[in-house]
């Protein structure tokens, strides 16, 4: 682990604050030693949920890269990311993660997501956001067009 990508990350995130551009959170995202994507958290900034700091450093690596796959890549972040980011990390087939604070430092500031993490251990029926199944018989049309492609790409 190189602490110089980890303090690029918490320097990044300082510098967020300071801006005023979201919260308290930067990633980066290094291949081969070299910084290959960049992203700090612009939630309030975009009015966008999702933008959280490693989503915006995966998708900047992926642009940079032209890739959707980042294996390979591993990810300095400067907080534990949170479950959303860890999907994403996952399906961005990232190969380690190094971070600095916790998900309990985050909460005492103001940012917990106990609350998601304790929804997604829960079956679906009994999540604080109602989930209910429809039209499962036509919803495998898609799947089976996707396996008749030819010329898809997997992933």
């Amino acid at each position: 682990m190189e602490e110089r990508f980890l303090r690029e990350a918490m320097r990044l995130a300082a510098e967020n604050c300071e801006k005023g551009d979201g919260g308290p959170f930067a990633a980066v995202i290094v291949r081969e030693g070299e910084v290959v994507g960049r992203g700090r958290n612009q939630v309030t900034s975009a009015n966008d949920p999702s933008a959280h700091a490693e989503i915006m450093a995966i998708r900047d690596a992926c642009r940079r890269l032209d890739s959707f796959s980042l294996a390979g890549c591993e990810i300095y972040t400067s907080c534990e990311p949170c479950p959303m980011c860890l999907a994403a990390i996952y399906w961005a087939r990232l190969e380690r993660i190094h971070y600095a604070a916790s998900a309990e430092d985050a909460a005492a500031a103001g940012f917990d997501d106990k609350h998601i993490r304790e929804q997604l251990a829960l079956p679906p029926q009994q999540r604080a956001i109602p989930m209910t199944q429809h039209l499962r018989d036509e919803a495998h049309e898609p799947f089976l067009a996707w396996m008749r492609k030819t010329d898809r790409v997997p992933y």
